[in-house]
C-alpha cells in the first residue's frame, strides 16, 4: 500500500502536468490517461463533440412533429392533444410554431458544423484566429441566443394575437383561446391592454418582436432597415414610374424647352411624344447626323450652368416623324411644327360600362349567357369582349348580329369571333362620338420614332389606340378600294404627306395618277415628283409603261455589277464599292459614275377610269411591275371606288398581296377587295380594314386625317428649298434604254446636280439659294421626260374600214369577239371580219386572238356611250 501511494502521487503529478500544457519529459503516462477514464466520461465526451447537431436536428424533427398535429392533424391521439396543448398555450402562434422550431435546429446545426472539427490550433489548446477576432460563438451561446430571441418573439406574437382577437379569459374555453394568444398571451398582453390600452400595447409587443429577432439572427438595427429599404425599394420605383406615365402629357405640356436640344441631349430624349420642339433655326429640325453647329457650342469662358461639350459631339436624337437623312445630302425635313395633333379627350367610363351591361342582358334575353370582360374602346369603335357560356355555339351569336345593333341603337356591329389570340368574341359597337385622328399624332408617336425606312407611312390608330405604320417596301404593293367618300384620299394624302415629312428626293421619288384632276394637284412642284401629277388616263397609261422600262433597267444595272437587290448595290455604292471601269463612259461622253437608286412609288387614284381606257396595257404594266419590282425599289399604290371584277381583275388582285379596304355597299365589294366579310360593316370616315400580305385576319385601324392647308405648308417647305425645279424634257434624249447606272445631267457632277437629285451643297451643309435639283435620274434612276415624252399608243384614228363602227356596236352589244359573227352579221368576207377584228383589239375593243375561241371583250355598252360622247 505505501509502494502504491507515491506511485498514484506521481500519476497524478504527471497527468495535471499533461494538462497545464507544461509537458516535460514524463508525457506518455498523460497520453495514457484518457483510457483510465470511467466510461460515461468517454461517452459524453463524444456526444459533446455533437450536441449542437442533435439538437438542431432536435428541433427540426419536433418541429415536423408538431406540423403534422397542427397543419395536417396527421399524428393520432397524440397529435390531438398537443393540437389542443398548444392551442390553450400559445392560441394562434402555434401555426407558426413548426417554423420556428425548424429555423432554431437550422440555426444550431449551422453553429455545430463550425465547432465540430476543432483546427490544430485547437487541438494543441490554444485558441483560433477566429475565436481571436469573437467571430465564433460557442454552443453556450448560441444556445442563449435561440432561447432570448424565440422566447421574446413568442410573447411578443401571442400577446399581439391576445390584444388583437377580443382578449379571452382562461375561462373562455381551448377554441377561443386557440382563436386568441393563449394563456400565454393572456398573461402578455392582458396587463398592457389593461395599462395602456390597445394602441400601446402594440407599439410594445412590436418592440420586443424586433428585438427578439434581432437576437435570434445575430442582427443589427441597421441591417434590418437596410433590408426593409430593399425589398420596399422596387415597389417605390414601379409607383413612381406608374404616376410618371399617368402624369407624363401635363408635365410635358408644363416643361420649357431648351433654346437648343442639340446642347441637351438628356432633355430631347425626355421629350414625351406629344411635345413638339421648335429646331434651332427658324422652326427646322437639326440634321440628326451633323451634330450641333460649330458656332452655338458653348466657349469655356461661358459661366457654368451651360453645358460643357464633350470632345465628341453625340449623335442627336432624330426629330419625331423623320427617316434618317443620308449622310452629305443637302436636303432638310420638314418641321413637325407643320402638322397639328388632336386634343385628348376623356373616356366616359361609365357610359360605356353601361352599354357592356346592355349588352349582355341582351345576350342572356336570347339564350346566350356570357361573361363581359374589360372593353377596349377605341377612336371610331368599342370593342365588347364576351366570354360565351359552356356549350354556346359562336354561330348562334353571329345569327343575332341584327338584335344586338338593335339594342345597342347603332346601324350595324361587328363580330369578331373569335378574338386572335384570346378565347374569347368581340362585338365592335360603334362610339356615338368618334375621336379625329390626326396625321401629326401618329407621325409623333413612339412607333414612329421606332421607323427609319424611308417608306414607312402613316395608316392611323388601330382600336387598342396605337399608332399603326406600314412599310411600302415590305408590302410590297397595295390596293386601296372603297365606296365614295369612306376615306380613299384621306388615306393617300396621308400617305404621301408621311413620305414627304419623313423622307427625301434622294431616297424616295413619286409618279402621281390623278384621272379626277383636284386630288393630287397639291403636291405640284415638289421635288419628290418625277414629272407633274399625271391626270390624262392615256399618259397614266405611258408612265406605268415607263416604270416597267426602269425596273427592266435597274435589273440590268443590278446584272451588271453583281448585287441580287436595290439595298445591297445602294449599301456597296455608299461604301465606294462600286466603280465604273477605266474608260466607261455616260451618253454625254464624261466618266461614268454609279449613284445609289432611289425608291420609285407610283400612286393610282383611280384605277377605274384607266381600265376604261386602256385596260389591257394597265394590267399587264400592274402585273410586270407587280411581280418583279419589289427587288428593285418600285412599288405601287393602287386606289379604287369602283370594287368590281373588271376594275379589280384577278391578274391584279393576285399580283397585289397587301389590301385596304373603307366602307363597301354590299358583301360582293368586300370579297372582291379582301377575299372575305367585313368591309360591309364598316362605318365610313376613315374606318378601315388592313390586310397585310402575310395575314389571313384583317386589322381596323381608324385612318389619319391630314388637313389641306397642312400639305400645303409641308410642299411649300420642299418648293422653297427647290425654288426652280421644273421637268427638263431635254433629259429624256441621255436616257436610252440600257444605260443603267450611268449618269445623265443629274448625276455628271455639273453645277447644280446636287449629287443624285439633291439641291447642291455648300460647305456649310445648307443648300446654296440658287441650288437647283436635278431632274434627271440619279445614278440611273427614274427620269421624268421618259413618261410625259412617250407617244400615245395608237388611237381609233384608223379608218380602215367603213364597217369599224357598225362591227364595234356589235362586238360591244353581244359582248362577242367572234370574227365568224362579224360575217354573217356584216356579210363580208372572212379576210375583211379578220382585218375589222384587228382594228378592233387595236382601239382595245377585245382582246388578243386565242385561237379558234371567240375574242375577249373589253369594253361595256357603258363605256361605249361615254367614248361617243367624248
Amino acid at each position: 500500500m505505501a509502494a502504491a501511494k507515491p506511485k498514484s502521487a506521481k500519476t497524478a503529478g504527471t497527468t495535471k502536468t499533461a494538462k497545464s500544457g507544461s509537458g516535460g519529459g514524463r508525457s506518455a503516462p498523460a497520453r495514457r490517461t484518457p483510457a483510465r477514464r470511467p466510461r460515461s466520461k468517454a461517452v459524453g465526451s463524444v456526444l459533446g463533440r455533437h450536441a449542437d447537431d442533435i439538437w438542431g436536428l432536435g428541433a427540426v424533427v419536433a418541429g415536423l412533429l408538431v406540423a403534422g398535429s397542427v397543419w395536417v392533424s396527421a399524428m393520432g391521439p397524440v397529435g390531438v392533444a398537443i393540437d389542443k396543448s398548444l392551442a390553450w398555450s400559445l392560441g394562434l402562434v402555434r401555426w407558426l410554431a413548426p417554423a420556428g422550431f425548424v429555423w432554431i435546429g437550422v440555426l444550431l446545426v449551422r453553429g455545430g458544423g463550425r465547432s465540430a472539427r476543432p483546427g490544430a490550433a485547437e487541438e494543441a489548446g490554444e485558441p483560433s484566429e477566429a475565436e481571436r477576432a469573437g467571430e465564433v460563438e460557442d454552443g453556450s451561446e448560441r444556445w442563449a441566443r435561440a432561447l432570448m430571441g424565440g422566447g421574446l418573439m413568442l410573447l411578443a406574437f401571442t400577446g399581439l394575437a391576445h390584444v388583437l382577437r377580443g382578449r379571452p379569459g382562461l375561462d373562455a374555453g381551448i377554441e377561443d383561446l386557440g382563436a386568441a394568444g393563449g394563456a400565454v398571451g393572456m398573461a402578455v398582453g392582458g396587463p398592457l391592454h389593461a395599462y395602456i390600452a390597445v394602441f400601446g400595447s402594440v407599439l410594445v409587443l412590436a418592440f420586443l418582436g424586433a428585438v427578439g429577432l434581432m437576437v435570434l439572427t445575430a442582427s443589427s438595427a441597421r441591417t434590418g432597415a437596410r433590408a426593409a429599404v430593399a425589398v420596399v425599394k422596387p415597389v417605390g420605383k414601379l409607383f413612381r414610374l406608374g404616376v410618371g406615365h399617368l402624369f407624363r402629357d401635363v408635365g410635358g405640356a408644363r416643361r420649357q424647352a431648351p433654346a437648343d436640344p442639340a446642347l441637351d441631349p438628356r432633355a430631347a430624349a425626355a421629350t414625351p411624344p406629344t411635345a413638339v420642339r421648335p429646331g434651332p433655326a427658324a422652326g427646322q429640325q437639326p440634321d440628326p447626323r451633323s451634330g450641333p453647329p460649330p458656332a452655338r457650342q458653348p466657349a469655356p469662358a461661358k459661366p457654368p450652368a451651360a453645358p460643357k461639350p464633350p470632345a465628341k459631339p453625340p449623335a442627336a436624337k432624330p426629330p419625331a416623324s423623320a427617316a434618317v437623312v443620308p449622310a452629305g445630302s443637302g436636303w432638310k425635313l420638314p418641321s413637325p411644327d407643320l402638322l397639328t395633333s388632336t386634343e385628348s379627350r376623356q373616356i366616359d367610363q361609365a357610359e360605356v360600362g353601361e352599354r357592356g351591361l346592355l349588352l349582355r342582358d341582351t345576350l342572356a334575353k336570347f339564350g346566350v349567357p356570357t361573361t363581359l370582360l374589360e372593353p377596349v374602346v377605341g377612336p371610331t369603335v368599342t370593342r365588347f369582349v364576351l366570354e360565351l357560356g359552356e356549350g354556346v355555339k359562336v354561330s348562334k351569336l353571329e345569327s343575332l348580329r341584327k338584335d344586338i345593333a338593335l339594342a345597342m341603337a347603332s346601324p350595324d356591329v361587328r363580330i369578331l369571333a373569335p378574338i386572335p389570340g384570346q378565347r374569347a368574341v368581340g362585338v365592335e359597337v360603334p362610339n356615338v362620338d368618334r375621336e379625329v385622328v390626326k396625321l401629326g399624332d401618329i407621325l409623333r408617336s413612339p412607333e414612329a420614332r421606332a421607323a427609319r425606312h424611308p417608306l414607312e407611312v402613316a395608316v392611323g390608330r388601330d382600336i387598342n389606340g396605337r399608332a399603326v405604320l406600314m412599310n411600302l417596301a415590305q408590302m410590297p404593293h397595295i390596293l386601296i378600294a372603297g365606296a365614295t367618300g369612306a376615306g380613299k384620299s384621306s388615306c393617300l394624302n396621308s400617305v404621301i404627306t408621311s413620305i414627304l415629312m419623313r423622307s427625301t428626293p434622294d431616297q424616295v421619288r413619286m409618279i402621281l395618277v390623278d384621272p379626277k384632276r383636284v386630288e393630287m394637284g397639291q403636291y405640284d412642284r415638289a421635288p419628290h415628283l418625277l414629272t407633274a401629277p399625271v391626270t390624262d388616263p392615256r399618259q397614266a397609261a405611258n408612265a406605268l409603261a415607263w416604270a416597267v422600262r426602269e425596273m427592266d433597267r435597274r435589273y440590268d444595272l443590278l446584272s451588271k455589277v453583281g448585287f441580287r437587290d436595290m439595298a445591297g448595290y445602294n449599301a456597296a455604292v455608299a461604301r465606294g464599292e462600286v466603280k465604273a471601269k477605266p474608260g466607261e463612259t455616260d451618253p454625254d461622253g464624261e466618266p461614268l459614275k454609279y449613284r445609289s437608286l432611289p425608291f420609285v412609288l407610283v400612286v393610282v387614284d383611280e384605277l377605274s377610269d384607266l381600265m376604261m381606257v386602256a385596260a389591257r396595257d394597265v394590267e399587264e404594266s400592274i402585273a410586270r411591275i407587280a411581280q418583279m419590282a419589289r427587288a428593285v425599289g418600285i412599288h405601287l399604290i393602287i386606289a379604287t371606288q369602283r370594287p368590281s371584277v373588271d376594275v379589280i381583275t384577278g391578274v391584279i388582285k393576285a399580283n397585289v398581296p397587301a389590301r385596304l379596304a373603307f366602307a363597301v355597299s354590299s358583301l360582293t365589294d368586300s370579297r372582291v377587295i379582301l377575299d372575305q366579310a367585313g368591309a360591309e360593316r364598316l362605318v365610313g370616315r376613315g374606318d378601315m380594314l388592313l390586310l397585310g400580305p402575310t395575314s389571313s385576319a384583317p386589322h381596323r385601324i381608324q385612318g389619319s386625317w391630314v388637313d389641306e392647308a397642312e400639305v400645303k405648308a409641308v410642299v411649300k417647305h420642299w418648293t422653297d428649298l427647290a425654288p426652280e425645279f421644273r421637268e427638263d424634257r431635254a433629259v429624256s434624249s441621255a436616257s436610252a434604254p440600257g444605260a443603267a447606272g450611268q449618269t445623265g445631267r443629274g448625276e455628271s457632277g455639273r453645277a447644280g446636280s446636287g449629287g443624285g437629285g439633291g439641291p447642291s451643297a455648300s460647305a456649310s451643309g445648307r443648300p446654296a439659294p440658287d441650288a437647283r435639283p436635278a431632274p434627271a435620274n440619279a445614278g440611273g434612276g427614274p427620269d421624268a421626260s421618259d413618261i410625259t415624252a412617250a407617244p400615245p399608243p395608237a388611237d381609233s384614228g384608223d379608218d380602215g374600214d367603213d364597217l369599224l363602227d357598225e362591227a364595234m356596236e356589235l362586238v360591244v352589244e353581244t359582248q362577242l369577239g367572234s370574227t365568224s359573227m362579224l360575217q354573217r352579221r356584216l356579210r363580208v368576207g372572212f379576210a375583211r371580219a379578220g382585218r375589222i377584228m384587228d382594228l378592233l383589239e387595236q382601239r382595245g375593243v377585245v382582246g388578243p386572238s386565242l385561237g379558234s375561241k371567240a375574242r375577249e371583250v373589253l369594253i361595256a355598252p357603258e363605256e361605249l356611250a361615254d367614248r361617243r360622247d367624248r
